[in-house]
């Protein structure tokens, strides 16, 4: 067995045993966490934490690079990267892994899912908020959520774990960059 076969095999492994255990609860739980609305008072709540934080010039300057940080996120995994590596997602129709798959509410999300753009923007807004504050419960906090978010996209059936780790380290790289970025223009400490 070669060693790529081998990692398909524990990404369908995980796949399968986190969409496996389903809930009437749960399918209900993990939909709405999966539902990128209901995070809307979070983001609202860290603008007023980066307002108070930084001041109103600068933090609006570090809201507005959040705004550019997801949209760059975003865009780079759907638009770019998701079309040239063309994976089909374990509920596509298409992919014969996905007459194992429970799928909810009929849900299937588009064609291809590598990388997962919620696994990149939620770990994006994770990492770029916990370097900002430099406060290790709201990182904590934050990572969980990010995690939290990531599996509910196991749960639903619409990305493998390599989906997800593969935007999260997206996610990551932009977040650090736009840091950097902020702290040489001396925008945040």
């Amino acid at each position: 067995m070669d060693i790529v076969s081998f990692l398909e095999g524990i990404d369908v492994g995980i796949l399968t045993f986190a969409n496996g255990h389903h809930s009437h609860v749960l399918d209900i739980l993990m939909w709405w966490i999966s539902d990128r609305y209901v995070w809307l008072p979070l983001y609202l709540m860290f603008a007023v934490i980066f307002v108070r934080k930084l001041g109103w010039s600068r933090g609006l300057v570090v809201i507005i690079c959040v705004g550019l940080l997801i949209t760059l996120t975003d865009q780079t995994c759907a638009t770019y990267i998701r079309p040239a590596v063309a994976r089909m997602r374990p509920s596509n129709p298409d992919n014969p892994i996905s007459v194992c798959i429970n799928i909810v509410n009929d849900y299937r999300g588009g064609a291809y899912g590598f990388p997962s753009c919620h696994a990149a923007n939620t770990f994006a807004f994770a990492v770029y908020t916990s370097l900002i504050i430099k406060r290790r419960c709201i990182a904590i906090g934050l990572i969980s959520w990010s995690l939290l978010v990531s599996y509910s996209r196991l749960y639903l059936g619409v990305h493998y774990p390599s989906d997800l780790l593969g935007g999260m380290v997206i996610g990551g790289a932009y977040a650090g960059t736009f840091y950097i970025l902020l702290k040489k223009l001396k925008m945040v400490d």
